[in-house]
């Protein structure tokens, strides 16, 4: 760990207990350096102007005002998303405004290149209506977001399964389920697969070049809403 990021990390770990102390020598365990580093890393946060302060005792070490601190914010690209979607359900209510605000705060202070992401991300969730309440197996979560091919035990609405590998290309969620946009690479073409009639998915090797265009859904345009980020 570097000395910036254990700085970081002395705030962090400093906030998760305070009120009460952590000695030097706890610190010097915890971040595997000397206490001779951990009293120079504090001296450099105090000349900062982060409020921390030594209790004397036995039992004492260093505090940090938790009041007057804030944990930094590093959204990952599918956090953001994830915050997106929970907005979206917001429509309608008191607090639609001041959430799409809160989401644009938070995104103005991620690394470039995770706010590209996310916007990637997306692109690629798709909304009819109020949104969906049914949960996505995070396999297919995580897959969607790496664009990694999968192995699908499927079943249709008649309760008959079948295995099929598929691209996934991203999500199109109605007021009662999701469903997963993928290329199936038995039927040459693009199908929506109900979350909740995946019996079993397995990731594969295979990563997916293929991308969703707006007009390969066959829905009417008006009925669909993209995901947004601002």
């Amino acid at each position: 760990m570097n000395r910036t990021d254990r700085l970081y990390a002395l705030v962090e770990e400093l906030r998760a207990v305070s009120p009460r102390p952590r000695s030097a020598r706890w610190l010097a365990r915890r971040f595997e350096v000397s206490a001779r580093t951990i009293e120079r890393d504090i001296g450099a946060l105090q000349a900062s102007g982060v409020p921390i302060w030594a209790e004397p005792g036995r039992t004492g070490g260093y505090v940090v005002d938790r009041a007057h601190t804030l944990p930094p914010v590093n959204l990952t690209a599918g956090e953001a998303v994830a915050m997106a979607v929970a907005l979206h359900r917001l429509g309608g209510t008191p607090f639609a405004s001041a959430a799409g605000a809160a989401l644009r705060k938070l995104v103005a202070v991620m690394p470039a290149a995770d706010v590209a992401e996310a916007h990637r991300l997306a692109g690629r969730v798709h909304l009819i209506g109020d949104g969906p309440a049914t949960p996505v197996p995070a396999v297919v979560a995580d897959a969607v977001t790496a664009r990694r091919v999968l192995r699908l035990t499927y079943a249709d609405r008649s309760g008959v399964a079948s295995t099929r590998d598929v691209e996934p290309l991203g999500y199109l969620g109605n007021p009662r389920h999701w469903y997963l946009l993928a290329w199936c690479r038995l039927r040459d073409e693009l199908r929506c697969f109900r979350t909740d009639r995946i019996v079993s998915v397995h990731p594969l090797s295979g990563r997916v070049d293929r991308e969703l265009r707006p007009g390969d859904l066959d829905i009417p345009h008006e009925r669909v809403r993209p995901l947004s980020l601002v």
